[in-house]
């Protein structure tokens, strides 16, 4: 059987979904299942068969997702993930490849695009492999990979700082928010900064983005001021110092940023429960053991 862990990575870089990457690896598995033992032994490699399968299995379900999100409440955030699982089969590899301001950024790209970007760009496989997973020529899947790291770049804009220079931009960007002073915050936000949350209609959040440095900024704050017996924390959020926070023990709501030229470009606050599992899983554990 292939490694679970392998196929939950490849699932959530082409879903943006702990939870429908768990779907994926199920289907996956259900389809391995189904094969007699003359098929599974004329099988070369079950790892790849797998791999393609779970390809597949994405393809048809990033069709479907587009059309569950055009009527999904407010913004639409890819669901963000903790340093780390209770168990090591459930965990996914973090790394650059699901920063979260890449994660937004592949949710641009066409299904197509974005399955040829991540298998090819991110798990090495051939175009003739993903050829077989998209239904499209060598040819052309070459193209929708070009096309897709192409669009990554332009939405970007820039690297991405180093992991001390946007840990030290958090930490400074967090202090003043939590002060509640607007001039000192204002001089760590870009002009043209963009805030998103994701409530998806089961927390209060921004139905639509907020743009630019002065409304960011007192959004930010009257956000701080509500946030009473709330507890703050800089942790890991796909792999990149965030900010989590925290009620009752429970986290509720988890800040990820991006960041250009030491100013943050993009904020991006998830709060939708159900995006939230992964990292209360721990505690909900402890509270049924007890």
């Amino acid at each position: 059987m292939t490694d679970r862990q392998l196929l939950l990575n490849v699932a959530y870089r082409l879903l943006g979904s702990y939870h429908d990457a768990e779907d994926a690896v199920q289907e996956t598995y259900a389809r391995w299942a189904a094969l007699d033992d003359g098929q599974r032994q004329g099988i070369d490699s079950p790892d790849a068969w797998n791999v393609r399968v779970i390809g597949r299995v994405c393809l048809d379900m990033l069709g479907s997702a587009r059309a569950r999100r055009e009527q999904y409440v407010g913004e639409w955030l890819p669901e963000p993930l903790p340093d780390a699982a209770s168990d090591p089969a459930e965990r996914v590899t973090l790394d650059e490849s699901v920063s979260m301001a890449l994660m937004v950024v592949l949710e641009s790209l066409t299904p197509a695009e974005r399955v040829s970007f991540v298998l090819h760009d991110v798990f090495g496989m051939s175009f003739d492999e993903v050829a077989t997973i998209v239904g499209r020529s060598p040819d052309a899947v070459r193209q929708l990979a070009s096309t897709a790291r192409r669009h990554i770049r332009d939405r970007r804009q820039a690297a991405e700082p180093d992991r001390s220079e946007h840990a030290r931009v958090v930490a400074e960007f967090a202090t003043a928010c939590m002060t509640g002073d607007l001039q000192t915050l204002l001089p760590l936000l870009d002009p043209s900064v963009v805030a998103v949350s994701d409530g998806g209609g089961k927390a209060r959040a921004a139905l639509n983005p907020i743009f630019g440095a002065q409304n960011v900024a007192r959004f930010l704050l009257g956000l701080m001021n509500k946030a009473v017996d709330t507890e703050f924390s800089f942790e890991p959020v796909n792999g990149e110092l965030g900010i989590v926070a925290r009620s009752g023990g429970l986290v509720y709501a988890t800040g990820s940023v991006g960041i250009r030229d030491g100013r943050l470009t993009n904020v991006w606050m998830t709060l939708n429960p159900d995006k939230l599992t992964k990292w209360n899983e721990a505690l909900t554990a402890q509270t049924i053991e007890s």
